[in-house]
Order: C-alpha cells, then structure tokens, then sequence
C-alpha cells in the first residue's frame, strides 16, 4: 500500500514538473518579480501566451498525434530510442518561438530563455542517442541556472525562488528513479546539462 502511494506521489510529482512548463514558469517568474513587472498586462499576457503555445501546447499536441499514430502508450514513448522524434519536434516548436521573438524585437534576456532550452533540447537529443539522459531534470536545471544568471543581469535575491527551484528539482529527481524512469546518474547529468544551458543561454549567448 505505501508502496503504491509513493509511485503514485513520484507520477503526480513528475507530471507536475513536465519539462515543457518551464519555459513558461521562468517567463512568469521574470514577468513578476523583476523591474519587467512595470510592463503593460496586455503585453506580458500576449508574450506568456505566446510561449505558451510554442513551448507547451504544440509539443505536446504534436507528441500525442506522434504517440497514437504508432500506438504506444507514454510509458512506452519513454523508451530511449523513441525519443528522438518527440526530442525534435519540441525542438522545432522552440525554433519557432524564438524566430518569433526576434521578428517582435524582444529583449536578448527574454529571448535568452528559449535559447537555454534549446540548446539543452539539443545536447539532450545528441546525448540520448548514446545514452539515455533526464530531460526533466534538465529542464529544472536550467530552471535554477536561469533565476541564477537573472539575479545578476537585474540585481535581484532569488533565494526564495532558488530554494524551491533546489527542492522541487530533489523530489522530481527522487520522482523519476522511483519510476525507474531514470538512474542517479542520468538524474545528476540532466540537472547538470540544463543549469549549464540556463547560464549560458542567459548569461553569454
């Protein structure tokens, strides 16, 4: 019985954290707890929803289409050889999003979070070709390595912020290896990829 609770605890916990909200999550943190909170409401809606279509509802959308034409189930696109396809659809969806936000002139620092998470979604591409690596935990690492790189840029104290970013990213972790979705150091690698990715994304490129 406890057994089954705490699987169906780590299944709430990792599609809580789905990789895809990310994105969305940092542009809202920045979006209200940074000096862009002056901006006009109809703007910062028009940009969340628009990251919202790009980064959360055409990957998925695209994914699920990709998943019943084939006929498998989630657990079953989980596989690693499967996950290129979905790797790469995302990956067009970013591309998209962010040639969008250079038409739109937004500023290096919003668009710099697309950049982030593609080129995690690039590096996890090339490395689940050898091996399989935790895009969730990328994801939430690059999530960390952003509030990081944005406390600098805007001269903020993130630790709230960082705090839960450190927990959530513990328990998705501990989520994905009870799931046996993932190993320790698959978990381990995939924070490490999206921390670096969300520094560098924001920081230099």
């Amino acid at each position: 019985m406890k057994d089954r609770t705490l699987i169906r605890i780590a299944r709430f916990v990792s599609m809580l954290f789905t990789p895809f909200i990310v994105p969305l999550l940092a542009f809202a943190v920045v979006f209200l707890f940074s000096y862009l909170s002056v901006l006009p409401l109809s703007y910062r809606i028009l940009v969340l929803g628009m990251v919202y279509c790009f980064t959360i509802f055409l990957p998925q959308f695209t994914i699920y289409l990709y998943r019943k034409i084939n006929g498998w189930s989630r657990r079953q696109l989980g596989h690693r050889e499967r996950r290129i396809v979905p790797y790469l659809l995302t990956i067009f969806s970013y591309v998209f999003c962010l040639l969008l936000m250079f038409q739109l002139n937004m500023p290096r620092y919003l668009s710099g979070i697309i950049v982030a998470a593609l080129l995690m979604l690039v590096i996890c591409v090339i490395i689940n070709v050898y091996w399989k690596i935790s895009t969730h935990m990328a994801a939430i690492g690059g999530l960390v390595g952003a509030l990081i790189s944005f406390s600098v840029l805007f001269f903020y104290n993130p630790i709230w912020w960082l705090g839960l970013s450190i927990l959530f990213a513990g328990m998705l972790g501990t989520s994905r290896i009870i799931l046996r979705q993932h190993s320790l150091s698959q978990v381990l690698a995939g924070f490490g990829v999206g921390f670096v990715c969300g520094v560098l994304g924001i920081m230099f490129l």
